[in-house]
This record gives structure tokens, sequence and C-alpha cells, in this order.
């Protein structure tokens, strides 16, 4: 999950497959981001990196009278959120770049732009949220959820442990699931790019990777096709293949507790304004 080819390729159809579980993996943390208290009222919203289309379509379902729009680089996603969302008349799916992305109604700039974890892969953030801030309403609302660094997200080491060690990213703020880790450097990147009164709070939250009888059949499979394991379980033949599933299965039933598997997560909810 480090750039835009992966998205539009392997990793996007594989999320495609993967979303139920993966919204669900994103359950509390969701219902943080979507706040109605936190982010208000919105006649026009954007949703960046949408996804499978959960959010936007939250927003579509709250407030029929808005305009809500996901965006996403990945056809596999759009294909699944356009038909979770075909009954919503006020919910628009469009396939583009957030970086450079122009909405077809500027009369109707978005005044609240939201992304779960969405963000991070841009390959200039700065100049990124400097062209979202040129598209967005005056006093527009930017809120966004994303990773904390690597060392608070505990459940990438112990994932990465069941497979042979691998060499840890040569740049840790290249496009990727933490490069929007460090505090300083949201701020920094977001102050640049001129959005205002920028505050991060700092959200913990249980990632359920499988729930009911199945669970830890569930968690198993799902983390082959999701998550720091996957790709090189993938790569993984024969013996070296089951021992490491079979690893992987040990770690996580460490986390099953009362029919569910979880790994605990670590994320920033960012919040700005536009001038």
């Amino acid at each position: 999950m480090t750039g835009a080819s992966e998205w539009t390729g392997r990793v996007g159809g594989t999320w495609a497959r993967e979303w139920e579980r993966t919204d669900r993996s994103f359950g509390s943390l969701t219902a943080r981001l979507l706040d109605p208290a936190a982010i208000g009222d919105s006649n026009s919203a954007l949703d960046i990196g949408c996804g499978a289309g959960e959010v936007a379509i939250t927003l579509a379902a709250r407030n029929p009278a808005a305009e809500i729009t996901g965006l996403d680089i990945s056809q596999d996603l759009l294909g699944v959120a356009r038909e979770r969302g075909s009954t919503f008349d006020n919910l628009t799916f469009r396939e583009g770049d957030a970086a450079r992305w122009t909405p077809a109604n500027t009369a109707r700039a978005p005044n609240l732009l939201i992304s779960r974890h969405g963000v991070m892969f841009f390959d200039e953030p700065a100049p990124a949220f400097a062209h979202l801030r040129t598209i967005a309403a005056k006093r527009a609302r930017l809120r966004f959820s994303c990773f904390r660094e690597r060392a608070e997200n505990h459940w990438v080491s112990q994932l990465q442990s069941v497979t042979p060690a691998s060499s840890p990213p040569s740049d840790p703020y290249a496009p990727g699931p933490f490069a929007f880790g460090e505090e300083g450097r949201v701020r920094d990147i977001l102050t640049a790019a001129g959005w205002r009164d920028v505050t991060l709070e700092p959200y913990d939250y249980a990632m359920i990777a499988g729930e009911g009888e199945g669970a830890l059949d569930e968690a198993v499979a799902y983390f082959q096709r999701i998550g720091p394991a996957a790709g090189a379980i993938a790569d993984l033949a024969g013996v070296a293949r089951d021992r490491a599933i079979e690893a992987l299965r040990a770690m996580l039933a460490e986390h099953l507790s009362q029919g569910r598997v979880s790994l605990p997560g670590s994320a920033w909810i960012v919040t700005a304004r536009a001038d």
C-alpha cells in the first residue's frame, strides 16, 4: 500500500473483495470520525479516498439534502461503492486523484472534506492539501483519520513477526500507511498548504479481524489478504508458507476473546479549517 499503482491494481482489488471485513475493522474509528457534533452541518461533502464508500454513504443517509461525492483512484473499490450507494440520489462516486481533481459543479464547493485513512498516499502531501483548499468552500472543514507512528501500532510488528524478517522502510515519510504518523509533520504539511486551526486528537480503537463462532479462522484468512503479512505470505510456498500461516494463527489466537479477534490500533483524528 505505497502508491497509486498498487491501489489501481492488486491492492485495490483485494480491498474491494474484503470491504465488509475492512469496514468492520475500522468500526469504532469510523463512528468517531463521523461524530455529528464534530463535523457539524454540511450541504456539500467530499470523501477523499472513499474506498468502498462507507463514509460517503453514511453522510448521504444522514442528510438527503446534501450533495455528497466520494473520490478514489481504484476502479474496483468504486465499483463496490457505487453498488452499495445506488439508492441515494444525493451521492456520486468519481474516479480521480484528489491531489488534482476538480469538481464539475464549482458553484457548490464542498464545505466538508473528510477521509478515513485515505490521505497518507499523496506523493507530495503539501501541494495536494493546497489543491484541496482551493476547491473547498470558504471556511470549509477538513477532517480525516490516519495511523499514528508505526511504533505505536504494535499490530504491525506482530503481523510481520510471522514471516521472514523484512527490511524497514528506507523513507518513513514515503507514501504509505504511516506517512502521517508524526504529529509535527502533519501540522507542518497542513499549515504549509494554507489550512488553519489544525488539531490532532489521538484515538485508540480495536481493529476487529474476526467475530463469531469462526472468529479465529476469519482473522487468519483476513490477514492473509490485508495488512503487512499478506504480501510476504503470498510470496512463500510449501513448508515455509504453512509455517507462516501457523505462526499467524498462533499470534491471532492470543487476541481472541469472547468470540472476537481484535488488534489495538492507534490513530489521529485530524481537523483543520480553510480561510
